[in-house]
């Protein structure tokens, strides 16, 4: 998909470049943040490497760059633009919740890790924060963390195995017996959304088949068979 660049701003302004394949991603942010008059949307990447290739030609002052994105992960990006482009502060914006996503996207040189479903105020946030050079997690994360921290041992993790919230409704939606492209459509969001994050839980559980993973998930309480 090819990219636009939006006007030039001058200097006082926030400019910020989106990386994200899904349009209505770049939709909603723009609409989140038009009311604030010293951020300036320079341009929209709709994969990796295009991501990287408009921050090396516009140098905006911050990138919300999705992790998972055709052609180089933002992953990829982010290292590449880390490395490059130090003084640009790059925001993950994603579906991911599991904390090995979290850590890896900040020790690859991301300053910020916001979810799609993060409410106005967290993008504010999470832009003031990373320009003041301090790293942001969204709320929601921030809790799951501490949670972690004082109950090391929660109801739905009886086992070594940290399994996210997400994964744990796609395992729930597994055993409804939903295919992928159901899963996607009841849960709003991508195909590909889904096939990660059930390539990760065969990863996680060492399941060979659905069936191991029905079968780990009853046995844990995570559902009804």
């Amino acid at each position: 998909m090819s990219y636009h660049v939006e006007k030039k701003c001058d200097m006082k302004e926030i400019k910020i470049l989106i990386a994200d394949d899904h349009e209505v991603i770049h939709r909603g942010i723009q609409d989140i943040l038009k009311s604030y008059s010293q951020y300036q949307i320079v341009g929209h990447a709709f994969h990796g490497k295009e991501a990287v290739s408009m921050a090396r030609e516009l140098h905006p002052d911050i990138v919300f760059m999705d992790i998972s994105m055709p052609e180089m992960t933002g992953i990829e990006a982010t290292i590449l633009l880390s490395s490059e482009e130090p003084d640009i502060k790059i925001i993950a914006l994603t579906q991911f919740e599991d904390s090995e996503y979290v850590a890896h996207f900040l020790k690859s040189g991301g300053k910020g890790y916001l979810l799609k479903n993060s409410r106005k105020e967290e993008f504010v946030n999470a832009i003031e924060s990373v320009m003041l050079d301090k790293r942001y997690l969204s709320y929601e994360l921030s809790n799951s963390i501490l949670e972690k921290i004082l109950d090391p041992n929660p109801i739905n993790e009886k086992s070594s195995i940290h399994l996210t919230r997400r994964e744990i409704e796609i395992i729930k939606k597994i055993s409804e017996d939903k295919s992928s492209s159901e899963i996607a459509d009841e849960l709003a969001i991508s195909l590909r959304t889904v096939e990660t994050h059930r390539r990760n839980i065969m990863q996680k559980l060492d399941a060979k088949s659905v069936v191991s993973i029905l079968k780990y998930a009853a046995k844990h309480n995570l559902i009804d068979l």
